[in-house]
Order: C-alpha cells, then structure tokens, then sequence
C-alpha cells in the first residue's frame, strides 16, 4: 500500500510560483508513474502532468505546458510540480497519484492511478 503525501501549497499572486511536493512511502517509488492532477470548486478532476518513471515519458496538460514541470527524485522518493507564470484559473485542489502500470496513451487518465493523495490548495490572487 503506497501513502502519499502533498505539501507545498498556498496563496501567492498572479505571475508568481510555487512548487509542489509528494512524498511517498510504503512502495517502490521509483517502479510507479507519478501524476499531478486538481480539482476546482464545481469542476471536475483534470490532468496536470505525469511522468512514467524517471527518464521515460513525460506529459502535460496544454493548459500548464511551458509553466509547470514535473520532476522526481526517486533517492528521496518525492514528486515535484515546480509552477510558474501562475494565473488564477490554476487555483484548486492539487492531488498526486501513483499508478502500478500505466501507457503513454493513459497517463493523463485519472482512473489508471492507484493512489492518491490528500490534496494541498493552491489559491491564486488577481
């Protein structure tokens, strides 16, 4: 059973940054992909960005590609999503997850994840 665990949110403004991380423990870190997803107040979850394992394949949503990058470091079994450029449309609930197996095809699909996390809030000011 992998736990996970988010840290790193909060409140910053428009055009700031903030980085993300997940630390995970009670598996094999560096044998899972890794995702970043969120959640906005009346939305559903959406895909942010994922990575198949380290140095393999690497995905972003179009709406966080050259702002946002995923990263891990599997020594410290720990996710990151270092933001950039924030707007306020990139304020909710950030969630990782960890998925046993999963496809270039399907890493940005919520349901091939097999843990999650709690979440941690980003807010966004105008």
């Amino acid at each position: 059973q992998v736990q996970l665990v988010e840290s790193g949110g909060g409140l910053v403004q428009a055009g700031g940054s903030l980085r993300l991380s997940c630390a995970a423990s009670g598996g094999t870190f560096s044998s899972y992909a890794m995702g970043w997803f969120r959640q906005a107040p009346g939305k559903e979850r959406e895909f942010v960005a994922a990575n198949m394992w380290s140095g393999g394949n690497t995905d972003y949503a179009d709406s966080v590609k050259g702002r946002f990058t995923i990263s891990r470091d599997n020594a410290k079994n720990t996710l990151y999503l270092q933001m950039n450029s924030l707007k306020p449309e990139d304020t909710a609930v950030y969630y990782c997850a960890a998925a046993r197996t999963i496809t270039s095809v399907t890493m940005a699909s919520a349901k091939e994840y097999d843990y999650w996390g709690q979440g941690t809030q980003v807010t966004v000011s105008s």
